[in-house]
C-alpha cells in the first residue's frame, strides 16, 4: 500500500492532520493489525470502537473514528468519519483509482468463486494479478479486498455477492468493472428477491458501474437475461456447452481433470463438471480480452487453485474418495455436482451426504424434493440432514429403487457422523452437499 496518513486525512477533509507516514495496511479486526495500520471500527456484534485501544496496542498508528470526538484516543491519529463503513468504501475507491488496474467482476448463484479463481489464474499468467481472497465479497469485504491490493495490480479479478437488491449496484459503482461475467442465474437468495426473475434483474446490477465500451459475459441458456441486456451500449458475449458465441466440447473428464475443446484447441482444467468448464469459458473470454494470449490461458486454466470447500477431492482415513462441496448449497448447484458425480467412473459404491439448502422460500419444500430427479441407482447410499432434506427422503423413499436413504434432524449430526462412519467402504465415492449454515465441514472432518 502507498498512502500516507496525511493523504487519507485529506479524503474527510482532516487537512488538520499532516503526518506524511505510509499507512502499511487496512484492518478492521484488530486482532490482525500490524505495525504502520490504520484501524476501521466497523459495527459487528460489537461497536469496533471498543477495540481501538487493542488495535494500538498491536501497531496501528491510526484510526477512523465517528464517535464524540472528545472521547477519541490522544495517542495516535484519529480521522474523524460519518460512518465508518462509508468511509472504508471511500477510501477503497480513491486507492483503486490511484492504483488504475483493470478490474474484472464475477457474479452469479454459483460458480462465481471458482471462476474468480481461474479468471485470476489466467490473468496472472501475463499481468500483476490480485483477487478476492475467499469469500470477501461484500460491501465491507470487495472494499478490504481492494485495500490489500499491491501498489503495481495490473488486473483485479473481484467477486461479488448479494442476497439482496441493490447490492451489486452500490459493489459495481464502486469497483467501475472493465469487463463483468454472470456465471448462472439459480434460485440462491430466492427467499429475499422473489423469483428467479428477480435474481436475474439483481445480476444485472453488475453492470451499473460497468464502464460503457466494457464487456459483460453471460450464459446462453438464460433466457430471463434477454430482455435486460437489450439496451446496454456494452460489448456482450454469451458461453455455452451447446450455443453461444463461444462454446466448449468436452472430450474427457474424471475426477481429477476434465478436458475440452474451445474451436480446435484442447484445455483442461484441474477439476470436474460440465458445470466448470462453463466456468473456463467465462474466464477464457476475460482473458482474451484482456489480452491473454490462448497459451497463457490454457497453462492458466490447467494450474488454477480452487479456493477451499469448493469441489475439493479428499481422501477419508480408510482410503475412501471424498468430494467436499460444502460451502454453499442452491438446488442448481446440488443438482450439478449431483449429476456429475453419477456419471463418474469409480471403483465402488456412490454415496451422498445432502443437507438442506438455505433461504429458498415458501417453495423450499418443493426445490428440495426435485432433487431426487438426479439421483437413481448409480447412487447406493443417501444421507438427508436437516427439516428441509425430509420432503427430499419423502420423494427417494417413493421410488421405486435398491437406493437406501437414511434421515436426520438437525439436532442429530452426531448420530449422522456415526452412520455415515460406519457405513463408508474403502472403495466407496462419497460426495457431501449444503448450505454452508448446515456445517457439513464437521463431517468431512471426521471423516478425514
Amino acid at each position: 500500500m502507498n498512502l500516507t496518513i496525511k493523504e487519507i486525512a485529506a479524503l474527510f477533509e482532516q487537512v488538520e492532520i499532516r503526518d506524511e507516514s505510509l499507512i502499511s495496511s487496512v484492518e478492521f479486526d484488530s486482532r490482525k493489525i500490524t505495525s504502520g495500520g490504520l484501524f476501521v471500527p466497523l459495527a459487528g456484534e460489537r461497536d469496533g470502537h471498543d477495540f481501538v485501544a487493542a488495535a494500538k496496542e498491536n501497531g496501528a498508528v491510526a484510526t477512523f473514528w465517528s464517535r464524540d470526538l472528545k472521547d477519541a484516543p490522544s495517542d495516535m491519529v484519529v480521522i474523524l468519519v460519518a460512518d465508518v463503513l462509508a468511509a472504508l468504501q471511500t477510501l477503497a475507491q480513491y486507492y483503486l483509482q490511484k492504483v488504475n488496474p483493470k478490474v474484472a467482476a464475477i457474479t452469479g448463484s454459483n460458480g462465481k468463486t471458482t471462476t474468480k479463481d481461474m479468471t485470476a489464474a489466467v490473468m496472472a499468467t501475463q499481468f500483476n494479478t490480485y483477487k478476492t481472497q475467499g469469500n470477501y465479497n461484500n460491501n465491507i469485504g470487495m472494499p478490504y479486498t481492494i485495500l490489500h491490493m499491491p501498489a503495481d495490480c495490473e488486473v483485479l479479478v473481484l467477486e461479488m455477492g448479494m442476497d439482496h437488491a441493490g447490492e451489486l449496484t452500490e459493489l459495481s459503482l464502486l469497483a467501475q468493472p472493465d469487463a463483468a461475467a454472470i456465471t448462472i442465474i439459480g434460485e440462491a437468495h430466492i427467499e429475499n428477491l422473489g423469483s428467479r426473475a428477480g435474481i436475474a434483474k439483481a445480476k444485472m446490477e453488475i453492470t451499473a458501474g460497468l464502464k460503457r465500451d466494457g464487456l459483460l459475459v453471460i450464459p446462453a441458456d438464460e433466457p430471463l437475461l434477454t430482455p435486460l441486456i437489450a439496451d446496454l451500449p456494452q460489448e456482450i458475449t454469451t458461453f455455452g456447452l451447446d450455443r453461444g458465441d463461444l462454446t466448449a466440447t468436452i472430450t474427457k473428464e474424471d475426477k481429477a481433470k476434465t478436458t475440452f475443446m474451445i474451436q480446435k484447441t484442447k484445455y483442461t482444467i484441474p477439476v470436474i463438471g460440465g458445470y466448470n468448464v462453463k466456468n473456463a469459458l467465462i474466464a477464457y473470454a476475460l482473458g482474451k480480452y484482456f489480452g491473454v494470449s490462448l497459451a497463457n490461458i490454457k497453462q492458466g486454466l490447467a494450474k488454477f487453485q480452487l479456493t477451499k470447500n469448493r469441489t475439493e477431492w479428499l481422501t477419508a482415513k480408510n482410503g475412501a474418495q471424498i468430494l467436499s462441496d460444502v460451502y454453499n448449497a442452491n438446488p442448481t448447484a446440488m443438482g450439478l455436482v449431483l449429476d456429475t458425480v453419477a456419471n463418474l467412473k469409480t471403483d465402488g459404491r456412490k454415496l451422498a451426504v445432502l443437507a438442506d439448502m438455505l433461504e429458498l422460500g415458501p417453495d423450499s419444500k418443493k426445490m428440495h424434493a426435485k432433487m431426487a430427479h438426479h439421483i437413481d441407482d448409480r447412487f447406493s447410499v443417501i444421507f438427508l440432514y436437516g427439516s428441509e432434506m425430509k420432503s427430499l427422503f419423502n420423494a427417494l423413499t417413493q421410488m421405486d429403487s435398491h437406493l437406501m436413504v437414511y434421515h436426520f434432524d438437525k439436532e442429530n449430526k452426531a448420530e449422522l457422523l456415526k452412520m455415515v462412519q460406519a457405513e463408508l467402504r474403502p472403495t466407496d465415492t462419497i460426495v457431501l452437499k449444503g448450505s454452508n449454515g448446515m456445517g457439513l465441514t464437521e463431517v468431512v472432518a471426521a471423516l478425514i
